[in-house]
């Protein structure tokens, strides 16, 4: 199919991105999406199926499967505002037309990213608290106090993105929840890439439970200890992709939390008329993600995590020796995924530069698709790395810079 639509593939050392496809499914998500597709069902009944599955799972009170983790904070945001109330959800996307309902959410400055439009779209606007980026990197912390002055009867939730470095200038997630819930307001956490850790799913708004990841690092060298166990944050609704570490299907995503917002969100999602309409997920999707998260589960984590520490590697030493040139190992990812990265940095001696050395990586047969860093160098993320694609990657770097 690739080839009929003149489509190259690539070797996808980026990572997780939407733009680069997401993740592959493994062959039982597959299986479950074919399956699906051979039956008609009422969306509204497998929906609710399929979210208490989704729930049991992850060890939550309830779940919704959307669309993507950009619909996850459309859909989020809207019960935040509209609780239960009809007239508020037919109001969308002008819901202050209602009297005394809550439109604004607050965020931390540090922490406002380019999918914040999602939340917008709902019709709130942004009370921002704490310091910019690039003050929370100097040092500059948010005070409880700053959070606690803003929460007032127009704001319908609180967002946490923790999602990397800049977030250092935000308050902790526990904490802010124990502020937001003390003046009766939500909060919700995009935790799109937070997989992994597995455990995030129980950790952000579940009741807690093992920590299978901390202990597959640990397991594999990476870290000198592991906890026994992560408590629940309280959260009122967690939003993740189901594209991306969870390998499911790209157009797909979870919201788990509260079940009095979860049902909030499915009376504004499709098939209903309301907002959630134009982010429809079919019965496929349905059926694809609830298989990824029984696969994903059943995952061994401690292998998992030995291959991405043995792909870094590979591609570190792929390098190695030629002048100009430095691969490191860098944690954790962009994301704040606690996994490592290979850092790959084109110094003034190097053979290329870096943007020539990408202009040759995607044109070579197979093309790899890299993350940029700066403005000499490039990451390679193992997560979406297939078994043996590290080395493809370290000899094609190899070969290019000794040629040049």
């Amino acid at each position: 199919m690739y080839e009929a639509l003149g489509v190259v593939p690539v070797i996808n050392g980026f990572g997780t991105a939407t733009r680069v496809s997401g993740s592959l499914m493994p062959e039982p998500v597959i299986a479950a999406m074919r399956e699906a597709s051979g039956s008609y069902v009422l969306i509204d009944e497998l929906l609710a199926s399929a979210g208490r599955r989704i729930a049991q799972l992850t060890r939550n009170d309830a779940a919704y499967i959307c669309s993507s983790a950009t619909a996850g904070l459309v859909l989020a945001t809207a019960a935040c505002i509209s609780g239960d109330d009809p007239a508020v959800m037919a109001a969308f996307p002008h819901p202050g037309t209602v009297a005394g309902v809550p439109t604004k959410v607050v965020i931390h400055r540090c922490e406002r990213f380019s999918y914040d439009f999602s939340v917008r779209s709902t019709g709130i606007s942004f009370v921002e608290i704490g310091p910019t980026r690039e003050e929370s990197l100097r040092g500059v912390r948010t005070s409880p106090d700053e959070l606690a002055r803003v929460l007032d009867g127009s704001v319908a939730a609180v967002l946490m993105v923790p999602n990397g470095p800049h977030t250092y200038g935000a308050l902790p997630i526990g904490e802010v929840v124990t502020i937001a819930h003390a003046h009766g307001v939500p909060v919700i956490v995009d935790a799109a890439s937070q997989i992994p850790a597995v455990e995030n799913l129980w950790h952000f708004s579940g009741h807690g439970g093992p920590a299978p990841w901390a202990h597959a690092l640990h397991a594999a060298g990476v870290t000198k200890s592991a906890p026994e166990s992560v408590a629940g944050l309280g959260v009122d609704l967690a939003i993740f992709s189901g594209g991306k570490g969870l390998c499911g299907p790209a157009p797909t995503g979870l919201l788990l939390g509260r079940p009095d917002l979860i049902d909030s969100i499915t009376r504004q999602g499709s098939p209903n008329p309301l907002i959630g309409r134009p982010m429809k997920v079919g019965k496929e999707e349905i059926c694809g993600i609830v298989a990824a998260v029984e696969w994903y589960l059943a995952t061994d984590f401690t292998a998992l995590a030995r291959r991405y520490e043995a792909d870094v590697r590979t591609v570190i030493d792929g390098v190695d020796g030629i002048r100009g040139v430095v691969a490191t190992r860098v944690w954790p990812s962009e994301s704040g995924q606690p996994m490592a990265r290979a850092l790959v940095t084109f110094g003034p001696e190097a053979p290329l530069t870096r943007d020539r050395m990408q202009v040759r990586l995607m044109g070579n047969r197979p093309r790899i698709a890299v993350w940029n860093e700066g403005d000499d160098g490039f990451h390679v993320n193992p997560q979406t790395l297939r078994p043996g694609e590290a080395a493809v990657i370290a000899d094609v770097l190899r070969r290019i810079l000794r040629s040049a």
